[in-house]
């Protein structure tokens, strides 16, 4: 019903200019009977047309639909509860889902690289900047951090408690106490590696043992075998099954853990979802996100510390 102004105006107009093209001369009588007759017959074509074609068109336009934001992240931000925290916040304020894929950063770098993550939460700015150089985003912003802590045994049989990261690197790597290292390229082992690296000592041996886990795993291991491991400390909070385990070293300079937001860039992956994605980092790093992450606590001791007002200085 809709469309039969529509119709009775096209047939009308179609009609008159179709008499008026005939130039036969008819009665006006004759011309009324065949302007009527043929009115007829061209609203049962466009009865039967105009809904054809608009179906036509229907059918040709997909349902848009919010597809969910994919995010390649650490594990600690999954394993130290914060997504938990902070993720339904960013659906409330966007209506926007996130599907976390929760792996060590240098796989969840590699999955930027393939395109198969829209945005990148993780923690090695040194990874993240080659990152950004190799074109697969525009910039990394600072969103928060915390630090490493190295984890022990009470009794620490190397006697590393108290003492700097360089005097305690070097007692484990002399001693005879297992030493579990995540061995999975993530930002924990990664930041391992540069340290044994920045103290010029080589992690060889009986006492190292690699993993090849997230930090979870890493920390049951060292648990069960009474062995020492670089935690970073939101998961070492959250972390339930501590057994005999206490942090023995923490506070130095160099077990700074920074986090970082990354935007696929959909110029070299054109299928990422540029707008979710930007919503994000946009969000994370605004005074709301900000103030949320602030607000996640476990007993009372902050996981992280947000210092996304830094992207603000390093751009000046």
């Amino acid at each position: 019903m809709k469309y039969r102004s529509l119709r009775d105006r096209a047939a009308r107009l179609g009609v008159q200019r179709l008499v008026q093209g005939m130039g036969m001369g008819v009665s006006m009588s004759m011309s009324l009977s065949l302007l009527e007759a043929l009115m007829g017959v061209l609203k049962v074509l466009l009865w039967v047309a105009i809904p054809w074609g608009v179906a036509s068109v229907q059918a040709q336009t997909p349902t848009v639909t919010a597809k969910p934001l994919v995010m390649a992240s650490t594990t600690s931000t999954e394993q130290s509860g914060l997504f938990a925290h902070l993720l339904p916040a960013f659906k409330a304020a966007t209506g926007l889902e996130v599907k976390v894929i929760a792996v060590g950063t240098g796989q969840a770098l590699d999955i930027g690289r393939r395109g198969d993550a829209d945005v990148l939460f993780v923690h090695d700015p040194q990874g993240e900047e080659l990152f950004v150089s190799q074109g697969h985003s525009l910039k990394r912003q600072l969103v928060m951090y915390n630090d490493f802590v190295l984890i022990g045994t009470q009794s620490d049989p190397e006697h590393v408690r108290g003492l700097d990261v360089y005097q305690a690197f070097k007692a484990l790597s002399m001693g005879a106490t297992p030493f579990i290292s995540r061995g999975d390229k993530s930002g924990t082992h990664v930041a391992e590696l540069r340290l044994w690296q920045a103290l010029g000592l080589t992690p060889e041996g009986a006492f190292y043992r690699a993993c090849g886990c997230g930090m979870g795993p890493a920390l049951n291991m060292a648990a069960a075998l009474g062995a020492y491991v670089l935690s970073d400390r939101g998961t070492w909070l959250n972390f339930k099954n501590r057994g005999d385990l206490d942090i023995l070293v923490q506070g130095d300079r160099l077990l700074l853990n920074q986090y970082g937001v990354l935007v696929v860039n959909p110029l070299k992956h054109p299928g990422v979802n540029e707008r979710a994605a930007q919503l994000f980092a946009n969000w994370v790093t605004s005074k709301a996100g900000q103030a949320r992450i602030a607000s996640y606590q476990i007993g009372g001791q902050s996981l992280f510390f947000p210092n996304a007002h830094a992207n603000a200085l390093a751009e000046h």
